[in-house]
Order: C-alpha cells, then structure tokens, then sequence
C-alpha cells in the first residue's frame, strides 16, 4: 500500500500561510501599508514647512545660505549610493548568495554611518555658529544694515522657525537611517550563513523598500533647505 507524503514546509514558512509566496505578498503589503503612514508623518511636517516657506520666502532664503551646501550635495550622493549597494543586497538575496548580501548590506551600513557622520559635522558647525534653535540663537546675524530693531527681531523669529524644521526634519530622517542600520546588523549574521535563498528573501526586499523610502525623504529634503532662494550674498 503506498501513501502520499506532504513535501516538508520551509523552514521559514510561518504556520498561518499556506506558501512562502502567500507569506511574501502579505509581508510585502504590510511594509507599504506602514510606508504609507511615514508618507503621513513626513507629509505633515512638508506641508508645515511649504506653510511657512510661502508666509517668509525672505528669512527661509537667508536661513539656507547658513547650510554647507557642499556638505549636503556630498551626502545626497552618498545616500544615492546606498540605495546602489541596498538594492544589489536585494538582488543577491534572490540569487541566494548569502554572503554577497551580507557584504552589500555592509557597504550600506557604512555609507549610511558615513552620512550621519558628515550631518554631525554640519550639526557642528550651526552650533558653533549659534543657529540651534533655542539653545542662544544668535539673532544678530539675521539683522541687516538699517533694519528697524522690531524688524530684525521678527525677521530673526522667522529665520530661527527655518531652523526648527531643518533640525526637526532632518533629524527624523537620521533617526529612520539609525532603525534601518540597526535591522541590517540584525540580517547580517542570518545572510552570512546563507538563511536567504531564492526560495526565501523576504526579510532583505522589505528593507530595502524601507531603506529607499529613507533615501527619497532626504530627495526632497535636500532642495528644500539647501536650495531655497539664490546662493548670492546674504
């Protein structure tokens, strides 16, 4: 008498899907989903700053000219850079090479360390230059020759709201590009020793979904404070 026997289930299916490609398409809608909401969380803060962008086009222009643009061109094309090694992450999980994924992984991980750290070296700089909101916001430098003193003290208002959004903005993406660096360590021994296979790599295209969303936020958030109005004189 001869009985049928069921195919063991991978290792990575999870008892409440049937296939890994059931388990793949309902991973995959849940990370957009959550994409989704930071489409919202961000969106509000880029519709707080158009408001205020469109109410004092002058203070918002001044302010930008306080940013290294150099700085901020640099690591856009760093991040770009880790969207590369990011998606050849992708790529070699579908491949099922293992450590090619733990490499790739590696290589985002430091151009995103390297980033952080050329924003520490901005950061620096504003607080040495006394444009960390709160923290003995030098108003002075806002003042032009013959302004009235009310005058100076609004314009310096408005310049200092520029910089509430910059640190508050920027500072969100940083804390985004921490969490994604943070799972990647947590992939990275997995991928070494070959958990991923081209049966099986879900984990790795859900972060890098999450990782080029990261990079498209600072896309438009490099324009938007590091572009705003001429590079002439202040």
């Amino acid at each position: 008498m001869s009985t049928d026997h069921a195919a063991p289930a991978h290792s990575a299916l999870r008892h409440h899907f049937d296939t890994l490609d059931q388990q793949r398409d309902a991973s995959l809608l849940g990370m957009w989903a959550f994409l989704v909401t930071e489409v919202l969380f961000f969106g509000g803060l880029f519709l707080a700053y158009t408001i205020y962008r469109m109410s004092y086009p002058a203070a918002f222009a001044a302010g930008s000219h306080h940013l290294n643009i150099v700085l901020g061109c640099i690591n856009t094309a760093v991040l770009i850079g880790s969207s590369l090694t990011m998606a050849l992450a992708v790529f070699a999980a579908q491949q099922g090479n293992g450590r090619n994924v733990a490499r790739f992984l590696l290589a985002t991980m430091f151009l995103g360390t390297m980033f952080l750290g050329i924003k520490a070296i901005e950061w620096t700089h504003d607080y040495e230059e006394s444009l960390i909101p709160g923290l003995a916001f030098d108003a002075k430098i806002w003042a032009h020759e013959g302004m009235p003193p009310l005058e100076a003290k609004q314009f310096a208002g408005e310049g200092e709201l520029f910089f509430v959004l910059y640190f508050s903005m920027t500072g969100l993406h940083g804390a985004h590009m921490i969490i994604g660096m943070a799972v990647m360590a947590f992939y990275l021994r997995p991928a070494w020793h070959g958990r991923y296979s081209r049966d099986y790599y879900t984990p790795i295209e859900g972060l890098g979904l999450y990782w080029h969303f990261v990079d498209v936020v600072w896309i438009f958030l490099f324009p938007l404070f590091y572009l705003v109005g001429t590079r002439g004189s202040h």
